[in-house]
């Protein structure tokens, strides 16, 4: 619960709400917050507040006593000093401003290219040249975006729907199975390859039940009849003949896995093609982060840690831990703490700096759309730990994760 003090009982640890001002009249990014140090009291002083808010709950300190012992006065911050941060915020405004309009083009480009996605699919059994050269195009523009960059960046996309239908989860399959792609060093034609059978991957439930396919509890004969996609994909590729035998493997074996249990042929290890392997992490990552059931969904970070410490006997090693290693501990979807009692949501990565990305903060008093980004790769705040959305008030989570969903899209960053 929120108390009033007076300013001079302030010191570094508490956590504080600035009310009265509207958010251009101070200087701080926020307006609730952890102080840091002194120089945050000097600067609350100047701006003539008495009393502030504080919150004990969030407060990692206590206020100093009503009568703290008598010392020389502090020289306040004069005011070109807080037109000078007043400035710098503004600017830094402006480039949250910019940062906005980029992460809303990548949603554009996600929204568009899973548009086109369904409209391949769609169309692949009655006009499959044609849907084959129009998932070249696809692939072709991600992977060219890729090609020569020294790193990626990894948007998190804000769907309009809460559910999403093959389409999207063939988009998030490639997209994932081409960043796993370049980190593993492919080059140019192999990207090619993985990215259209990652896109095709699935092609053969168009012939299973929907009920089937939603079902998580199958009996062995709905089980067995799931199985049969695989073979259901593999007959539709043959329609594709110019569909090379990298994605080709790909549809046959992204049910397979390294300890042999997988299916259909139970292949072992560096006997699965390894671009199927690869799509086979990449398909079980966004199975878990979307399931059709999103009460069972897990976050980015949890099915990281799910895969590695649960499931890691399905999967290369090898092309696990570049996996982990590509989309970073803190990926994009994940809820984070910072060390200045903010709370945010990771909302684009860059596999150059994975420990500082970009993060949306929450503060009820601004609207969801001009949320703040905080770059962490040019602040002094750092990530204190993941959190759990299930613990976070409810508000938080549909402040900052309103649709549940986590959907990438990447670009390469020189």
């Amino acid at each position: 619960m929120k108390q009033l003090i007076s300013v001079d009982r302030l010191q570094p640890g508490i956590f504080i709400s600035i009310s009265g001002l509207g958010w251009l009249e101070h200087p701080f990014l926020l307006n609730r917050f952890r102080i840091a140090d002194a120089e945050q009291i000097k600067v609350l002083r100047s701006l003539g507040l008495k009393e502030i808010e504080w919150d004990p709950a969030r407060s990692t300190a206590q206020p100093l006593p009503e009568k703290a012992p008598e010392s020389e006065p502090e020289e306040d911050f004069s005011a070109g000093v807080i037109a000078s941060m007043l400035d710098s915020k503004r600017d830094r405004t402006e480039k949250v401003r910019a940062q906005r309009e980029g992460l809303a083009r990548c949603e554009r480009l996600y929204e568009q290219e899973a548009t086109g996605v369904g409209d391949i699919l769609k169309a692949l059994h009655s006009r499959p040249a044609e849907s084959f050269n129009r998932a070249k195009s696809t692939i072709g523009r991600l992977v060219g975006g890729l090609i020569g960059s020294k790193s990626v960046a990894i948007h998190l996309v804000n769907m309009k729907v809460k559910e999403a239908g093959v389409a999207q989860h063939a988009m998030n399959v490639s997209v994932l199975s081409l960043l796993l792609g370049k980190e593993a060093g492919l080059d140019e034609e192999q990207l090619r390859q993985l990215g259209l059978g990652a896109l095709f991957h699935d092609i053969g439930k168009v012939d299973v039940p929907a009920r089937i396919l939603r079902n998580a509890k199958r009996t062995a004969s709905e089980e067995q009849f799931y199985q049969a996609h695989v073979g259901y994909g593999i007959k539709h590729a043959a329609a594709m003949t110019e569909l090379a035998a990298g994605a080709r493997n790909i549809i046959a074996c992204h049910h397979e896995r390294w300890d042999g249990s997988g299916f259909p042929s139970r292949l072992l290890e560096s006997k699965i093609p390894r671009l199927a392997r690869i799509v086979a992490i990449a398909n079980r990552y966004d199975n878990l982060c979307n399931p059709f059931d999103l009460s069972t969904a897990k976050t980015p970070g949890e099915a990281v840690a799910y895969l590695f410490k649960h499931e890691g006997a399905y999967f290369d090693p090898a092309l696990l831990q570049m996996f982990v290693r590509a989309v970073g501990v803190y990926p994009p979807g994940c809820f984070v703490a910072l060390d200045d009692g903010s709370i945010g949501l990771v909302v684009e990565t860059n596999t150059g700096d994975l420990l500082r990305p970009l993060v949306m903060l929450y503060d009820p008093d601004v609207p969801r759309t001009e949320a703040l980004l905080l770059d962490l790769s040019e602040a002094n705040t750092k990530i204190e730990s993941a959190l759990n959305p299930a613990k976070i008030p409810l508000a938080v989570v549909e402040y900052l994760a309103p649709r549940g969903r986590v959907d990438y899209y990447i670009e390469g960053v020189n």
